[in-house]
């Protein structure tokens, strides 16, 4: 017989609470216990997750009223800390946070939160299976990290780094705000945050448990894009590998990584959208090599990608509830 958890999410009205539900309803081992949210207590979960209709009777609750296994915190930033701190959750109830909270210097081993370990299987599997709290990394820093983690890890990151990158809107989270409304969004484009977005952060540290004293400036520009969801992450700097080395160690670096696909030829959102994959593609043009990195923000830039942390934690099989497949069309 499998093995049963019980789940909670707190803060499961938005964005990554909702994709946290769809994908613990499915999931074979999970039993979901609890949604809550204080802003939508008493309501079906399909009452506002209109999709989920037929699929639950559960009911969103306004406090953690029962006990669970493990707790997703899908809470604003700033906010996950605060809930912690008002309410103690028992030191068995394993705790997955999707914010930005206790990532940073608390989530690579430092004070004055050392039991944080950061979510990124990737880089970071074995500690998160021994962990009983998870940082989940930001959508952004997912996908650019996957783009750099193998040079990393042969100390191949020796000059500036470049960034594009864009996002859909649900990027933003479900607060209205003037670059959210369809009527601005919709067929635009825009730069915001360059060269001081908050993932930066995460990415040196991280990058730095790979290459020690790594020391090279990230130059990031993030971009909204007109579209729902989804990032595209262009990333480059100069190499002294070739094309063909390149690919070898991207290969090597992933083929225990179940999620992370080099692709041989150009990559588009549609292929990963509602997918927990990463694909990558390696372009080298004289010393620059490109490695364009595209992920669905809200699975394995965020709700996916905690799903998978919960896995590693209690010994699932990685990919268990997460064998999605893009619509493409």
């Amino acid at each position: 017989m499998q093995k049963v958890i019980k789940a909670g999410i707190i803060g499961g009205a938005g964005y990554t609470g909702g994709e946290a539900v769809r994908l613990l309803l499915r999931h074979p081992q999970v039993e979901l216990a609890f949604v809550e949210s204080k802003s939508q207590a008493g309501k079906a979960l399909s009452d506002i997750h209109t999709d989920l209709i037929g699929d639950t009777s559960l009911h969103f609750t306004n406090s953690n009223t029962v006990a669970a296994d493990v707790l997703f915190l899908c809470l604003g930033h700033g906010e996950a800390g605060k809930y912690l701190a008002a309410n103690p959750v028992p030191a068995h109830t394993r705790i997955i946070d999707l914010s930005q909270d206790h990532r940073l210097a608390s989530a690579f081993g430092k004070t004055p939160h050392p039991e944080w370990v950061y979510g990124m299987p990737e880089s970071n599997r074995e500690l998160i299976k021994q962990a009983t709290r998870i940082a989940n990394p930001g959508c952004f820093a997912t996908a650019i990290q996957l783009a750099l983690l193998p040079l990393a890890s042969r100390g191949k990151l020796t000059s500036s780094i470049h960034i594009s990158a864009t996002t859909g809107s649900t990027g933003a989270g479900q607060a209205l705000s003037p670059s959210t409304h369809y009527t601005w969004r919709n067929n635009n484009l825009s730069v915001y945050k360059a060269f001081d977005h908050q993932h930066l952060g995460e990415i040196g540290l991280n990058l730095q448990t790979l290459q020690k004293g790594l020391d090279v400036p990230l130059h990031f520009i993030p971009q909204r894009g007109s579209f729902t969801r989804g990032i595209l992450a262009a990333v480059y700097t100069t190499s002294s590998l070739s094309e063909a080395e390149l690919k070898k160690l991207f290969e090597a670096y992933y083929a225990d990584h179940p999620f992370i696909r080099i692709s041989k030829s150009a990559v588009d959102l549609k292929q990963v959208v509602n997918t927990n994959k990463c694909l990558l593609q390696i372009e080298k043009k004289e010393d620059q090599v490109l490695i364009t990195s595209i992920i669905d923000n809200l699975l394995k830039g965020a709700s996916g990608q905690a799903v998978q942390n919960m896995n590693l934690l209690f010994g699932f099989e990685e990919k268990a509830g997460l064998n999605l497949k893009a619509s493409v069309f």
